[in-house]
């Protein structure tokens, strides 16, 4: 669920060999955090819930994906790493609503991403900087998105994380069930030195030896609002503390309601719908619910906290539009 150092093409693909060998699908969320390690299978609907499927073909990686959230009927949230590491390319789509990582929900093309301006990936030395993005679907879902919350709860909140990342530590197990696991808010000082502020949310499992990895980057971070009702608060960017399995957390999260300004001016602004122009990767890609979700974000996927160092180099930073 965290972002890595990125490696030399030569041993990024070595290791994906030893990956192969280890798991028969191989799914890397090169960027962020990945699977959730040790949570269960999703116990309620969460209709809010995105996937987007990535692969990072040039490092031998296939059948990845990011997470994301859906906050608009026609936009989602993310984080920044899913869609700017080099080598990493989307499969076109996003599939929202379902309990399933390759089945069920709604499916829509991308139809263009806006990534944070001010965007930096700290390469496994430091916390990710503005981790998060926008995506702009060609179409509205019929889903329920969820509010974003007015702020984070204070340390100690019960929280809860979601995603289609790896369940294990040392090898590439994605789930076709989605995934949950119950966690808390953390205070600062539980994440690293440097790590956790206003705009980066520690967080902390209250299942043992549990945490999102590689693969659930971007995904949700949610708590109970005074309805009762899931409001989101924070997106998968990397690990709260430098080289550390995911299972051992912590977890840092950029907090949505930190950037609500930006989100909706994102939005206001890029409101009307682009025509995808002919040709292109997004125009090619991604058109058939029942196409295989040819996305193994080694570079993004290497998402979740620490351990499988199966990087790609960044390339830099794209601008929002």
């Amino acid at each position: 669920m965290f972002s890595f150092k990125p490696l030399r093409r030569r041993t990024a693909r070595t290791a994906a060999v030893g990956a192969f060998a280890a798991a028969a699908c191989v799914t890397v969320m090169a960027g962020s955090a990945g699977a959730i390690v040790n949570g269960s299978d999703s116990t309620e609907r969460y209709p809010f819930m995105a996937t987007i499927p990535e692969s990072a073909p040039d490092q031998g990686l296939i059948d990845g994906n990011c997470g994301a959230s859906l906050i608009d009927q026609q936009w989602v949230l993310t984080a920044a790493h899913c869609l700017t590491v080099e080598g990493i390319k989307l499969d076109g789509i996003v599939r929202v609503g379902s309990d399933y990582r390759k089945s069920g929900g709604t499916v829509r093309k991308i139809d263009r991403t806006f990534v944070h301006p001010g965007y930096v990936n700290g390469d496994n030395k430091a916390a990710n900087k503005n981790d998060i993005a926008l995506i702009r679907l060609d179409r509205p879902v019929a889903q329920q998105p969820i509010k974003i919350a007015e702020q984070a709860g204070r340390p100690g909140t019960p929280t809860r994380l979601l995603g289609f990342g790896t369940t294990a530590d040392t090898e590439l197990k994605f789930p076709d069930r989605l995934q949950e696991l119950n966690t808390r808010r953390g205070a600062e000082s539980e994440c690293a030195p440097g790590y956790a502020d206003r705009t980066r949310l520690c967080t902390i499992t209250t299942v043992p030896k549990a945490m999102a990895c590689f693969g659930d980057s971007g995904g949700p971070q949610v708590q109970k609002g005074r309805n009762g009702r899931w409001e989101l608060i924070g997106v998968t960017s990397g690990p709260g503390a430098p080289k550390v399995p995911c299972s051992q957390g912590p977890g840092l999260y950029t907090s949505a309601p930190a950037y609500a300004g930006w989100i909706d001016t994102t939005m206001k602004t890029n409101s009307a719908p682009s025509t995808v122009a002919k040709g292109s990767d997004l125009a090619e890609t991604g058109t058939n619910d029942n196409t295989a979700a040819i996305a193994g974000v080694a570079a993004t996927l290497i998402a979740a906290g620490g351990g499988t160092a199966l990087a790609v180099r960044r390339r830099k930073t794209r601008h929002a539009a």
